[in-house]
């Protein structure tokens, strides 16, 4: 007898799970990690978060607008006409080319910790951008098909073609460095030197 009361408090359990299930984040406490402070051609941000997509709405298949949020795991792609440019709360600043994907992995900042992390993905393209915050206080990492990068306060400009080849450079005028951690079975040609005029323009303070 006891067994079948409790059986049903069970499925009454269930029941009422069903019937009122939790109520979703709200979107107004996912908080963003930067902003869209450029762009042109088509370039799309695919929030990865349901709470996050509540945020902004986008029609299907359009383009991001400056000033559009970009939330930690989104993936940011450009297309064949499209370029890209985002500031992050760290004051960190990220150009992509066309055909470009980047991927939001990880993005913990807090002008006062010392945790400060950040993790970025890049599978395709051409990514200029400039080191903020957590580069100089923190552990600021790129990851592309190659080598994991472990950045420190540098300027870098990074390709990757369509074959996987990854072509890695820093900027003169920054004269800091970055560590390139190979993955296994692969092999990286060391950082080379640009003139910072010839690097892709990078908007801060947008």
């Amino acid at each position: 007898m006891h067994g079948q009361r409790t059986v049903a408090g069970l499925l009454c359990l269930l029941l009422v799970a069903v019937a009122y299930p939790p109520a979703p984040v709200r979107a107004q406490d996912v908080k963003p990690i930067g902003k869209v402070v450029a762009v042109a051609g088509k370039a799309t941000i695919e929030h990865i978060d349901a709470a996050v997509v509540q945020a902004r709405l986008s029609d299907e298949g359009g383009s991001a607008k400056v000033g559009d949020p970009v939330y930690r795991g989104d993936v940011v792609r450009t297309g064949a006409d499209g370029r890209l440019g985002i500031n992050f709360a760290d004051g960190s600043s990220f150009s992509l080319s066309s055909n470009a994907s980047m991927e939001m992995s990880e993005f913990v900042y807090d002008p006062d910790g010392k945790d400060n992390s950040t993790l970025i993905s890049l599978t395709r393209g051409t990514f200029t951008f400039v080191a903020g915050s957590v580069a100089k206080t923190g552990n600021m990492k790129v990851d592309t098909p190659v080598a994991t990068l472990g950045i420190r306060g540098t300027t870098p400009h990074i390709e990757i073609s369509d074959d996987g080849t990854v072509k890695f450079a820093t900027l003169i005028e920054q004269g800091k460095d970055a560590v390139m951690k190979r993955k296994a079975g692969s092999t990286v040609a060391p950082p080379r030197q640009r003139r910072a005029d010839r690097a892709l323009g990078i908007c801060r303070g947008c």
